[in-house]
């Protein structure tokens, strides 16, 4: 270890700047997008002199320093100068290079308030609870071109989109070495190989950016450019990218910009002062999840979560950005009684400065990387948050369907002899269906907090939760709109999600369990392989009800189309326990109807009834078209149909 009295001679260097003058002034304008090339610790060269270039932006403070591992934690021998009225803070140290750990010491100008801060721009810190940045690079040679060429075409509102929501630390552990979970590089051949298996599209990565408390699911961001110690490297993460891009599996990253937790290492009163947050706990504080609500009017507060969005795009060849929290940014009033609250200038509870933040990261971003998709988790009425800025919109790509969410999951909790009186929760979607670009959402929400598994809210005894359970996938293949399932729901694991166990991979050995499993593989399947299934998901034309009113059958009928007439589809889905022989459907052609999908199944853990494989349509008019198949429908289950 370097001697203190040989550290200090290292001196600051404060000529030496990462900053043009636009840098510094596209940052104090809320404008500069990718701040992660200045801001934070950049290791380099300098005449030939190996060193680390800090820089923070903390404009009320009289005072910064670097103290680190390079000299004994020292808070006064590398003071950073400032650079001009920007409020940020720089300097050149030459003791500091790759591995080093460090903290800003920032002395507020006000009363002297003094912190030890994590650098918010740090691309590496300690593993927690340590709380110390690492000076670190981002070298690493990719081999995803050929995918990165291509993913435009893979992510297109006409492209099947079908996602495996996935927390890293509990999807597989390892019971032999303490139950730890596994690495970013471990965890690569592992994941890749089970979703290419499923036949999924794309993986969803709850947060994976630095948080203290692992049991927030990272959903308690305090490192923003930084991905998790816990499971390895930057680079570590790279190679877990990397290698599901060159399976041709999509990767979509978690992204929190709607709040912020008060650790003292964080970004909570940064330099002596409300600096990314509001003062008035009316608009800065999120009575919810006890955390800080970002000052969105504050220009660097822009520059600097709109540069965090892009850099996980540019640096970790991300496919796309979920956006959480949506409603709880757009409302002034989210989660308030009233009198806790402040209304914007027109005096509503629209948080005007949180609309203007998400449609300039909508337009920024695609922009950049118009081959990206951003998801928006939005639980309210909202109009438009998949609709273009220029038409009023917020910009995304697509909206999570919470409410068919919800109406799905209250009808199918329900006993099948009360379910006539509750039709309307299947077919009310369809009002309000094509309104947004929706992603149909089972996510890791549904199964935590004591809401228990998915399993487990079917009714019934062991074969009717299962065939429940399959009924429920398949109707969520069979509407319009891309797919998203949170891990273990594939196979019905039966106690509700933990962070702190492995998935119940063991209950696969058992048939009802992978017979689930064989379903989803082949739901995906049919999914990706049917233009029907996709090219419309967006689109009315591409959905058609045959009959949405037999109430006192419990049944549903409805046709998918793709963009060539013979693409059709027919889906016809029993929600009760009685097997209904014969069943007349109408249909629009003539011809041989190919039994494309069957929950029944034996395969599937169902009890085989079926139509042989095929019907021939029959020139009986029915529901308002000239041809009609008369079917066997097997008892909570649902059949996929295709002409030809």
């Amino acid at each position: 270890m370097k001697t203190r009295n040989s550290v200090v001679s290292a001196a600051v260097r404060h000529e030496v700047t990462l900053f043009t003058s636009d840098d510094l002034y596209l940052f104090n304008e809320g404008r500069n997008y990718r701040a992660y090339n200045q801001l934070g610790a950049h290791a380099r060269s300098v005449d030939g002199e190996e060193g680390t270039n800090f820089s923070v932006w903390a404009p009320n403070a009289s005072k910064v320093a670097v103290a680190g591992d390079f000299n004994d934690w020292n808070r006064d021998s590398h003071v950073l100068a400032p650079r001009g009225s920007s409020g940020i803070w720089e300097g050149f140290i030459p003791a500091a290079s790759k591995g080093s750990l460090y903290k800003f010491h920032i002395i507020s100008h006000r009363d002297g308030h003094a912190v030890e801060k994590a650098d918010p721009f740090g691309f590496y810190h300690e593993r927690p609870p340590r709380t110390a940045s690492v000076v670190w690079d981002l070298d690493y040679a990719w081999g995803d071109q050929q995918w990165m060429k291509s993913r435009g075409s893979r992510q297109s509102l006409a492209a099947p989109i079908s996602i495996y929501e996935v927390h890293l630390g509990s999807w597989m552990r390892v019971p032999e070495e303490n139950d730890r979970s596994l690495g970013y590089r471990e965890i690569a051949p592992k994941l890749a190989e089970y979703v290419a298996g499923m036949n999924f599209t794309h993986v969803e990565l709850l947060p994976i950016m630095e948080h203290p408390f692992y049991g927030s699911w990272g959903y308690q961001t305090t490192g923003y450019f930084a991905p998790t110690a816990r499971y390895g490297n930057p680079q570590d993460l790279m190679y877990l990218i990397d290698y599901l891009h060159q399976q041709d599996i999509g990767v979509i990253l978690d992204w929190v910009p709607s709040h912020f937790p008060s650790d003292s290492h964080g970004l909570s009163y940064f330099d002596g002062t409300h600096l990314f947050e509001h003062a008035d706990p009316r608009l800065g504080f999120h009575p919810d999840w006890n955390t800080n609500i970002y000052n969105y009017g504050r220009n660097e507060v822009r520059s600097f979560l709109l540069s965090s969005a892009m850099f996980w795009l540019d640096k970790y060849h991300a496919d796309g950005l979920r956006v959480d929290a949506v409603a709880s940014m757009l409302y002034l009033d989210y989660s308030r009684r009233e009198g806790e609250w402040i209304p914007n200038k027109y005096g509503g509870r629209e948080n005007l400065e949180a609309i203007e933040f998400l449609r300039q990261l909508n337009l920024e971003v695609y922009k950049e990387y118009p081959d990206i998709q951003t998801y928006a988790e939005e639980s309210t009425a909202w109009p438009m948050v998949s609709r273009p800025v220029y038409l009023g919109g917020l910009g995304f790509g697509m909206k999570w369907d919470m409410g068919w969410m919800h109406d799905t999951l209250l009808y199918f909790s329900k006993d099948p002899i009360h379910r006539n009186f509750h039709h309307n929760l299947l077919t009310f979607r369809m009002l309000y269906g094509f309104s947004e670009n929706f992603v149909l959402p089972l996510s890791h929400d549904e199964v935590v907090h004591g809401k228990g598994s998915l399993i487990g809210k079917m009714p019934g005894d062991e074969w009717q939760r299962f065939a429940n359970l399959r009924l429920l996938y398949g109707y969520m293949f069979a509407q319009p709109g891309k797919k998203l399932l949170f891990m273990g729901d594939e196979f019905g694991q039966v106690r509700e999600w933990s962070h702190d166990m492995s998935l119940e991979w063991h209950v696969l050995d058992y048939p009802v369990h992978s017979g689930v499993r064989r379903w989803v593989e082949q739901l995906n399947r049919a999914y990706r392989s049917q233009p029907a299934l996709y090219e419309n998901e967006t689109d009315p034309a591409g959905f058609e009800w045959v009959d949405c009113n037999d109430t006192a059958s419990s049944v549903i009928s409805l046709l998918r189309k793709g963009r060539q007439p013979e693409q059709t589809i027919l889906v016809v889905a029993n929600f009760t326990p009685v097997p209904r022989f014969p069943y007349r459907i109408g249909v629009p052609f003539g011809g041989t109807w190919r039994e494309l999908l069957n929950s029944d199944a034996v395969d599937y853990g169902g009890s085989g009834l079926g139509n042989l494989g095929s019907k021939e349509a029959e020139p009986v008019p029915a529901h308002g078209r000239p041809y009609s198949l008369s079917l066997t429908l097997p008892p909570l289950a649902i059949e996929f149909f295709k002409a030809g």
